[in-house]
Order: C-alpha cells, then sequence, then structure tokens
C-alpha cells in the first residue's frame, strides 16, 4: 500500500491498495481510494462511495455536498475500473463478485485508522448490488460494527437483469454459465452509440466533465465472465440480504428507452428498469427507505439541474435523521419497505 498522493482532481488525494495477482489472469490487480482535501481525524461521519459500471469517481458536486454535511469523503475506484485499471486488463471485469470484498475492507480500515468516524457507504447501479452483498457478507460475520459501517445509501441499484423476461429465465442462466466458463471474456454486449453517455458529459448534451477513456460515452464491451457474475449477485440478492444497518434507496419514477437522441433522455432510468429496483428493494434488509425520483437519470444525482435538488433534498431529509444523535432514520420517504416483505427474515 502506498502513501497519499496528488489525484488526477484538484483538492483531491489518492492512494493505491494493493491486490495481488489477478485470479482471472489479467496481471497485477490494484484499487485506489480517493480522498477529499487533508484527513479529518475529529471527523465522526465518514463516506465511502463506489461507482457502478463503465464508470469512477469524477463527481466532486456530490463529494462536496456530503462535506457540506459533515462527512469526510473517500471514494473508491474497484479494481479494473477508472484509476484501478491497467494496461492489459479488461476493464471493470471479473468472474467472482466476492474479489471486491478485499478492498473495500481495506478502504474501511484506511479510513477507519485515519478517523474514528461511523461510516456511510454509498454504491451506484452495479456498485449498489457490490456493496450491498459485501455488506450482507460482513454483518453475517459480525464485522459491522467492528468496521463502524453504520448506514448505506444507494443510488439506482442494480438488483436485476433489464431487458425482456426470458433474459431471467434458468435455461438462460445456463447457459450464460455455460458461455462464461469456456469464454469468459467473449462479449454479450458491445458498446452503443452512447444515449445515455450523451446526456452526461458536457462535450455532448451533460453538464459534468470526466475522462472518457475511463467512462466511454458508448460503456464499455459486456462479457460472459461479468455477466454470469453479475446474476449470481441477483440470484444472491433475491433469495434475501440483510446489510444490518438503516439504508435509502433513491431511484427514478420512471425508465425510458435509450435512444441516440439525448434530448429524449434527459429525464428518465436509460439504463435499468426501475420497476425491478422497486419489486427487489426489500430483500437488502429490514430498515429501508425507497424513494423515487420524478424525472430523475440513472445515476439520481448527474440528473438535470432541477430534479438533481431535488435527489439532495431528499438525501438531505434520510441523513438529517441519519445523523441524529442516537437516532434511526425511521422509513420516512414515498415507499417503505416492511420487514414482511424481505424474504431472508422470518
Amino acid at each position: 500500500m502506498t502513501e497519499w498522493e496528488p489525484d488526477v482532481l484538484a483538492g483531491y488525494r489518492q492512494q493505491t491498495i494493493e491486490l495481488g495477482p489477478d485470479p482471472d489472469g489479467e496481471g497485477h490487480l490494484v484499487a485506489t481510494l480517493v480522498r477529499r482535501g487533508a484527513v479529518q481525524p475529529s471527523a465522526t461521519r465518514a463516506v465511502l462511495v463506489v461507482h457502478g459500471f463503465t464508470d469512477y469517481f469524477f463527481h466532486t458536486e456530490l463529494a462536496d455536498h456530503l462535506a457540506s454535511r459533515g462527512f469526510a469523503f473517500y471514494a473508491l475506484d474497484l479494481h479494473k475500473c477508472g484509476r484501478s485499471w491497467r494496461e492489459g486488463q479488461t476493464p471493470h471485469f471479473t468472474t467472482d463478485l466476492t474479489r471486491y470484498d478485499d478492498e473495500l475492507s481495506r478502504a474501511l480500515d484506511i479510513i477507519n485508522a485515519e478517523c474514528p468516524a461511523d461510516v456511510l457507504v454509498y454504491g451506484h447501479s452495479a456498485g449498489g448490488l457490490i456493496v450491498s452483498l459485501y455488506l450482507d457478507r460482513l454483518h453475517s460475520g459480525g464485522l459491522t460494527r467492528r468496521k463502524r459501517v453504520t448506514g448505506l445509501v444507494l443510488n439506482s441499484p442494480w438488483l436485476d437483469l433489464q431487458g425482456p423476461s426470458f433474459l431471467r429465465t434458468a435455461p438462460t442462466g445456463a447457459a450464460i454459465a455455460a458461455l462464461s466458463r469456456m469464454r469468459k471474456l467473449s462479449v454479450v454486449r458491445s458498446p452503443t452509440p452512447g444515449g445515455y453517455g450523451t446526456t452526461l458529459h458536457r462535450d455532448y448534451a451533460g453538464e459534468f466533465d470526466y475522462d472518457l477513456k475511463w467512462k466511454p460515452i458508448g460503456g464499455f464491451p459486456v462479457t460472459f465472465g461479468w455477466i454470469h457474475a453479475i446474476r449470481r449477485g441477483h440470484a444472491r440478492l433475491h433469495r434475501g440480504l440483510d446489510v444490518g444497518v438503516p439504508n435509502l434507496i433513491l431511484r427514478s419514477d420512471h425508465s425510458v428507452r435509450e435512444v441516440n437522441d439525448p434530448d429524449t433522455i434527459q429525464r428518465g432510468d436509460a439504463v435499468l428498469d426501475v420497476k425491478q429496483i422497486a419489486r427487489w428493494a426489500g430483500c437488502i434488509g429490514n430498515r429501508t427507505a425507497v424513494v423515487p425520483i420524478t424525472d430523475a437519470k440513472h445515476d439520481v444525482f448527474l440528473s438535470v439541474a432541477d430534479v438533481r435538488e431535488v435527489a439532495y433534498d431528499e438525501l438531505d431529509r434520510w441523513l438529517t435523521d441519519y445523523t441524529a444523535d442516537g437516532a434511526e432514520p425511521p422509513s420516512q420517504t414515498t415507499e417503505t419497505i416492511a420487514q414482511q416483505h424481505n424474504p431472508h427474515k422470518g
């Protein structure tokens, strides 16, 4: 593990977490922990942000907002993603989502060592699936308190495979599993012309600036090995998780079909089926609040300005209870998932 070094973002620092040889045979793995500003040893709250597929941490507006709420801010670029990608590696590729556990645990250890604070974990899209599965394993192992994790925020978490229903049948799953063993790097879906991406980047029809090498407009290729890992993660989630902490799920109120015209998909989730998020949200844990944000994009905090403002307001409403001394945030938001809806608990 290296020391903190200057990051590609002004005012941020980064630290490389060495992970050793890649079990999938693509060289040496690293993850990259990013910190906003100087270390804050007196902080009582911290947040660890985890990105999704075809993504990495760049969203300084989100970081500034959470910092304004008193959080020491950290973000993790997972191995083979963003800052952590190395020449010769397939971006974002893994055949087992549990391999992210080590870097997540080590990131939490670094945060705990720098500021002995309560940690809010945040995950977007595929990152939301990854951190939910991780926190369930952490909770079942009795380690949640030791890692000081006290809350979870999910931004449009990927809880099921979108698209036609036949993609979610047992025969299709068996076919994907077989192909993942024989041709794990073969491409299931190639990059698109870039519908959703064009609504985000400022060089197109968006407001945000980021490295198009690390977050290309049309996305990275989806491989059989990776999608099989995702489907195994979905299957585990559908059996019911218990992340062990209060959690907030933010999502759009509707999905839109991804097309090449950014003007037609500026309002709505062009990546996931939000009905699936609603269906499976109860499988995250027993203290879940779900808030649909009208006209939000897939990443609700990359929505157009007026929608983004609503998303921040909803986050703040939940955080007010989360940060209250001795209080646990109630499921006070628009949709509430009751305990009986979680098949994992009885």
